[in-house]
């Protein structure tokens, strides 16, 4: 459900959000650092000598070499040559970088490495390899090639880590001519026969060395990364990570999408459009000044300011309703709702993970562990190389692996969120695991530090108020401890503790650092981790910041790996906000994790700890729900990463999951209407209230019509929560809101809730959820067609999947006066509803008249799943009166709609009456995830479903942007779109995976997997959406609604699956209980 960004028409903001801290390499990421001796000033602190400031290209000599303070002992051969200014300023050519490269080791010897382009010699012949990416040549003769994008390739042992190659560094020399010759002579002179700029175009040369197994191992590891898919293409290491996933969605840190595509805007109203809803257009406007510049409010729907596309976000961080902080697939922690249902899209540039490298008392390698080059922190060595690392996600889990250049070493960053089906107590918590894997290929002793900084706050101006502080703690129980630093976040309302831990253990050191200034140099923290690899752990409390302040602190841990060996470093980001209020303020909440950590607000060194030391018994769970798809060998690739991957909306959804006071009483629950829920009370006190979003940018929690669709993945994996968002959903049906007010579609006013209807919502983050529902004011939603139908369908789905007689006793009388006002729809008593003539259900720009296929299809289905829970109950009255009413619904439903071929939209006899939608099998949908689709309670004739679907997948599918890009929701006879509506004209994703999932019920299993690939390959590989799948897209390049609900829908196919497979769906273990 979403009304049209119709308003876009007067006021268009749709340009991309930036920070102001952040500088984008426009290069493609190929930048990357060297920087010796004093790293603000270029000047060697012993020598005092100043050198060239930066070179930009050279990816495998990247890092920063650093002499002991007091001791010069490198020598002459291998002595840096080039400090480096970090700075965000424009890159000097090759021919000012360092001999060194940035510290390759010593171990290198006088072996010379091939310096490879975009076609490389192999083996004599020149060949184009994967994406036109260097190989390095195996001839021992130099050999000239010609590039217009030369790239340098420094060879480099890796004996340990597979099989040895001589990667490629990227390098963009200034001026009208590039020099693509990377090496130097050890002593620093300029290469033999260097020429630069010959013709305007860069020469780059193989030279000679030990070529041969390098050059195989190059065209290895670029075979592979291209097999692995298209976002990988320009990995160009070797190193595949430790535990890495087989499946799930990978990209390579140099990855660049495409051009974002745009928000639906002004361009794209057709003027017809305008000028039939000029009135709400009007209404609107005025409405939003007054919510947004008056109240500074939120709308729950802003068509004004619509989130922009950022094409850069990875898995999010955290449990489920304890609020979550997003990390990108490029390591910025980026997305950030702690605050209920309300997000900033905000990149941190203090919150970073560091590497430092040091040997034989030397530190050989220090580098931040991001692409990034920020105009903050500068004293700090920015810009890894994105080409030798890659991202890999399925969720709850991520992985991030970074091959560190010229070094032989891999670092691989395994994320672990508890996000446990089935699981009702650690789901809740709201920490992050970051498990580091670090091997050594090198035959010698490493001494590696990892040092996670992190801001007191989320980015936004709020951090600079004053007032917060930070403190070291450690935490030790049953013989483990964990040492970090709290960040106490001092605000009004809601505050809260972020706590940055890591585990200490034997051979294992945990440093930290209070407090420093995130956007000053950063000079400090640098050159206190660079000395000897650990942070100088200050005693006691920072003081409180000053209005106008940031601080941010840093822990670092620390071990040796052994030579050719391997070591875990664990580290942890816990946030405690335990009360929380919503926008209103009226009242106070706890959030679902306080029932088991307390709500005193100093729990954060307790979750850290808990977090550390469970990690791998979440794992191990996550495993086994996990294994059995993904081991399934007949199922696509593609499928395994939506899948779970969709799954990130139940915790990033702005979802809360809050306990009830504990003075709570069933009548306070039931409210004037009195629900008679007998099990009303014991379900919200054991398993708490649970909300999310309709989207991130549609501000309503449990938006009714969506759920409908999402609710597959709680029922599955959850099925207590749906339960309880059930009986929160039933407790409104029966109370009603007379306070009256003015819809802005219509501009009629009404109440805004009706007794005996199923609301649209149950609230606003921004105002007082469950005490005040339908915060959607487009249209009045009372006069809504599937909403009362779509509670009776969840019901009865519900009880199907978890066999639970309790609820369904409760939900009975629910469900009978729903459809009692369900009743009035039928105007002339034929067993039929009719729509109403204007967009009445979740397709609320979409004008519907008559018996329909959609609201029809829904009301069929619902008919016939009151037959079926009167006759589990023995209510033979209701039994038979439902049972005279489907007979005749399924008489006039085929004879009015059935065309011969599909179910027309509606009956209206309009221009686009016939028109082909690819929902019209709705219905069916839910009778077969229940089993209710054989024989006896067969509502639509099954040859009619499956030519209506044939039809669909012809049409709407394959006549449709050539058949990649799922189905679009409405498709003319002749093969044209529906244009009618701009919501005809696209596609929807949770549509699309419902449908996918009813051909899979009916048997066109092949169907329906091509038509849901064509929305996970266009949202996740061409547009860059990754974790924040729109509701809509459509072909001219525009979307609706990044970060939507209505896609969990994606698990309803993995239940058709399971069907057809003979397997009865997961039921839940019983509830553990906590010691």
């Amino acid at each position: 459900m979403a009304w049209m960004d119709l308003l876009y028409t007067c006021h268009k903001k749709n340009q991309p959000r930036t920070n102001p801290n952040l500088t984008v390499d426009l290069e493609g990421q190929r930048s990357n650092t060297c920087i010796q001796g004093d790293v603000v000033s270029g000047q060697d602190p012993l020598q005092g000598a100043a050198r060239p400031q930066t070179h930009k290209g050279q990816c495998r000599g990247q890092g920063t070499v650093q002499p002991p303070p007091r001791a010069y002992s490198l020598s002459a051969r291998h002595r840096p040559h080039s400090p480096r200014r970090a700075t965000a300023g424009p890159a000097l050519p090759l021919s000012h970088s360092p001999g060194l490269l940035g510290g390759i080791p010593a171990a290198l010897g006088s072996s010379r490495h091939s310096l490879g382009n975009t076609r490389a010699a192999f083996g004599g012949a020149r060949s184009a390899l994967g994406n036109r990416r260097a190989a390095p040549g195996l001839r021992s003769t130099t050999v000239g090639l010609r590039s217009a994008d030369p790239r340098a390739a420094l060879g480099k042992s890796r004996a340990a880590l597979g099989s040895g190659r001589a990667g490629a560094a990227g390098d963009r020399g200034s001026g009208p001519g590039r020099s693509g010759r990377a090496r130097r002579r050890r002593s620093g002179a300029e290469p033999r026969g260097a020429r630069a700029g010959r013709g305007g175009a860069g020469r780059g040369r193989a030279v000679r060395g030990e070529e041969g197994a390098l050059g195989a191992g190059a065209l290895m590891a670029a075979a592979a990364a291209a097999a692995a898919g298209p976002l990988v293409r320009q990995y160009e290491g070797a190193a595949r990570g430790r535990g890495v996933a087989a499946d799930g969605w990978r990209v390579c840190l140099a990855h660049r999408f495409d051009k974002p595509w745009q928000p639906y805007g002004a361009g794209d109203v057709p003027v017809r459009h305008v000028l039939r809803h000029f009135g709400f257009i009007l209404r609107y406007f005025r409405w939003w000044y007054k919510k947004t510049l008056i109240q500074k409010k939120h709308a729950f729907i802003d068509l004004l300011c619509p989130v922009p596309l950022q094409q850069i976000y990875g898995c999010p961080l955290g449990g489920i309703g304890g609020g979550t902080i997003s990390r990108g697939w490029r390591g910025e922690f980026c997305r950030w709702q702690l605050n209920p249902g309300i997000y900033h899209y905000a990149t941190v540039m203090a919150d970073q993970f560091t590497v430092c490298l040091r040997c034989k008392g030397q530190t050989i390698y220090q580098q931040v562990l991001s692409v990034e080059r920020p105009n903050t922190l500068q004293g700090w060595n920015w810009g890894f190389c994105g080409n030798y690392a890659f991202y890999h996600a399925l969720y709850p889990r991520a992985w991030m692996v970074y091959e560190l250049p010229g070094q032989n070493v891999v670092l691989t960053c395994r994320q672990v969120s508890p996000v446990i089906p089935h699981d009702y107590e650690d789901s809740s918590l709201p920490v992050g695991v970051f498990i580091w894997e670090v091997e050594n290929g090198r035959d010698e002793d490493v001494d590696v530090s990892i040092m996670f900084s992190m801001q007191n706050g989320t980015g936004v101006k709020e951090d600079e108020s004053g007032g917060h502080w930070n403190e070291p703690f450690a935490f030790e129980k049953e013989g483990e401890c964990i040492a970090g630093v709290l960040l106490h976040h001092c605000t009004r309302a809601n505050p809260f503790t972020l706590a940055v831990s890591a585990r200490k253990k034997a051979g294992t050191e945990v440093t930290h650092l209070t407090a420093f200034n995130p956007l000053g140099s950063g000079k400090e923290v640098w050159q206190d981790l660079l000395q000897d690899g650990r942070l100088d752990s200050p005693d006691g409390k920072s003081n409180p910041t000053e209005k106008g302040e940031v601080t941010a602190a840093a822990v670092c841990v620390s071990c040796k790996v052994p030579a050719r060996g391997h070591r875990t470093l664990e580290m942890a980001l816990a946030w405690d906000m335990p009360h929380v209020h919503f926008g209103s303020k009226e009242k106070l909440h706890l959030r679902r994790y306080t029932r088991f950590f307390g709500s005193g607000g100093n729990a954060a060194p307790a979750l850290s700890h808990h977090a550390l030391t469970h990690y791998k018994e979440w794992e191990r769970k996550i495993e086994a729900w996990q294994k059995p798809i993904l081991e399934n060998s007949q199922l696509p690739s593609w499928y395994k990463s939506a899948l779970f991957n969709e799954l990130y909306f139940v915790t990033d959804g702005g979802t809360v999951w809050l306990e009830l006071p504990q003075d709570c009483r069933a009548e306070d629950l039931q409210g004037p209407g009195g629900a008679g829920l007998t099990n009303l009370l014991p379900v919200l006190q054991e398993y708490g209230r649970f909300a999310y979003l309709e989207g991130q940018e549609y501000r309503m929690y449990n938006t009714y019509d969506v759920h409908f669709y999402a609710s597959f993945a709680l029922v599955m994996l959850w099925p207590k929560l749906q339960i309880s968002l059930q009986y929160d959903i039933a407790v409104t049906v029966v109370n009603e809101d007379v306070q009256p007010r003015q819809y802005l579609v219509c501009g009629k006013t009404s109440q805004v809730k009706v007794k005996n209807v199923v609301p649209h919502d149950i609230g606003d983050p921004d105002d007082e959820p469950w005490q005040r529902v339908n915060a959607y004011r487009m249209h009045n939603t009372a006069n809504w067609k599937d909403l009362n139908l779509k509670f009776v369908l969840q019901v009865y789905r519900d009880y199907y999947l978890t066999q639970d007689s309790l609820y369904l006793q409760d939900m009975w009388p629910v469900c009978q006066a729903v459809m009692e006002s369900e009743l009035k729809f039928d105007m002339d008593n034929d067993g039929l509803i009719e729509n109403s003539g204007f967009a009445d259900q979740t397709y609320d720009a979409w004008v519907v008249n008559g018996p329909s296929a959609y609201c029809g299809g829904l009301w069929l289905a619902a008919i016939c799943m009151m037959c079926k829970m009167a006759e589990v109950l023995g209510d033979s009255e209701a039994l038979q009166k439902y049972t005279d009413i489907l007979s005749r619904g399924k008489e006039v439903f085929e004879r009015v709609l059935w065309n011969g071929k599909y179910y027309n939209y509606d009956s209206s006899g309009s221009d686009t009456s016939s028109s082909i939608m690819s929902d019209q099998c709705a219905g069916q949908w839910f009778l077969g995830a229940c089993g209710l689709d054989q024989a006896g309670f067969e509502v639509f004739p099954k040859s009619h479903v499956v030519s209506a679907l044939k039809t669909i997948f012809e049409k709407n599918v394959m006549g449709f942007a050539g058949g990649t890009m799922g189905a679009v929701n409405g498709m003319r006879p002749d093969g044209v779109p529906d244009t009618s509506s701009v919501q005809s004209n696209e596609v929807w994703v949770g549509v699309v995976y419902a449908l996918a999932a009813t051909m899979i019920q009916e048997g066109l299993v092949e169907e329906g997997f091509h038509t849901a690939e064509g929305c996970y390959r266009t949202v996740w590989e061409q547009l860059g959406m990754a974790f924040q799948t729109p509701e809509a897209y459509c072909e001219k390049k525009l979307y609706r609604s990044l970060a939507y609900m209505r896609p969990l829908s994606i698990w309803s196919m993995q239940l058709a699956l399971e069907r057809r497979a003979g397997r009865a769906p997961a039921q839940p273990p019983p509830a553990p209980s906590r010691p």
